[in-house]
């Protein structure tokens, strides 16, 4: 038969306190529940372990061999809950985050400057990573949470992630200022992606989610990027534009002004990517859900900010 801890702990705590009332007191359970508890013990030890009287009560031989067991109990359970609060105080502090560099630049230094002036104490560590390796880094205990993008595809994560939707993040174009679409219009209107087929391109390396977007959707409107540059930086690929070499296309989170570029909205086709924050499902750092919920309204303000402020307006 499989015997229960707790009946140890319930004897020591009878003999330390002297009847049953004191110790349902120390369980914080009513002293008729510490009766029930005490009639299963006995039941299934098959012996008489406590000796109630006017006074109070005393063990039997047989209950003080199991509560001397339940001193041991008790004495590893305190020990164990000093050590955990003695790591929980570190950990209450830490945060560790993983992020992609666009949301790194956009999305992390409003969050990071609520969280400092909430919680001046924050141990902060702040890592740039590749989107492919948020959920596992999470998973892994290695990190306590992530910013990651998906181009079309959905996040899947493991029982012990959780996912959290941030940004819709829309897909734009960026031109060299003297293009001839851009001479063209009186005042700064969306393009389509088949009015650039002919451009030469500056594109985000092979390999990546995002040109393999690109090249999946320009295979659907009917042609094949002539790459002129690779690069893995949307801050090169933008620089790039601005010496009249090429065009690229990225998401509105990287837009950033560049000497000799102009951006303007992708009205066909209308693209997009996700951007998620990976948290732990059950997770020991407080600091975690504290800067979710600060990162989560920056990007609510942000989207709020682009439908009201157009691309190349």
């Amino acid at each position: 038969m499989q015997r229960d801890p707790g009946q140890l702990q319930l004897l020591a705590l009878i003999r330390a306190h002297g009847s049953l009332a004191g110790a349902a007191h120390a369980l914080g359970v009513t002293p008729a529940a510490v009766s029930g508890q005490l009639a299963r013990a006995e039941a299934d030890w098959g012996t008489p372990l406590v000796v109630r009287g006017p006074r109070g009560a005393r063990l039997t031989e047989p209950g003080h061999v199991l509560a001397d067991a339940g001193d041991v109990i008790i004495e590893q359970c305190t020990r164990a809950g000093d050590r955990v609060s003695a790591m929980l105080g570190p950990l209450s502090r830490r945060l560790r985050i993983g992020t992609f560099q666009a949301a790194a630049q956009h999305l992390l230094p409003p969050a990071l400057t609520a969280l400092r002036h909430h919680r001046p104490d924050a141990e902060l560590t702040i890592v740039e990573i590749t989107s492919d390796r948020g959920v596992d880094l999470v998973d892994t205990g290695q990190l306590d949470g992530t910013v990651t993008a998906s181009y079309g595809t959905t996040l899947t994560a493991p029982p012990a992630v959780r996912t959290h939707p941030l940004l819709i993040d829309p897909m734009a174009l960026c031109l060299p200022d003297d293009h001839p679409l851009i001479r063209r219009q009186r005042t700064p209107r969306g393009l389509r992606l088949d009015q650039l087929a002919e451009d030469p391109w500056i594109v985000i390396v092979a390999g990546h989610a995002a040109r393999r977007q690109l090249d999946q959707v320009a295979a659907e409107t009917g042609f094949t990027p002539r790459v002129q540059f690779e690069t893995e930086n949307y801050n090169v690929a933008q620089s790039l534009v601005g010496t009249g070499i090429g065009v690229t296309m990225l998401s509105r989170l990287t837009i950033t002004p560049t000497p000799g570029a102009v951006h303007r909205e992708l009205t066909r086709p209308r693209l997009h990517r996700h951007v998620h924050a990976v948290t732990a499902s059950t997770t020991p750092t407080p600091l975690a859900e504290q800067f979710l919920a600060l990162l989560t309204q920056v990007s609510t303000d942000l989207a709020d900010k682009w439908v009201a402020t157009p691309v190349g307006a």
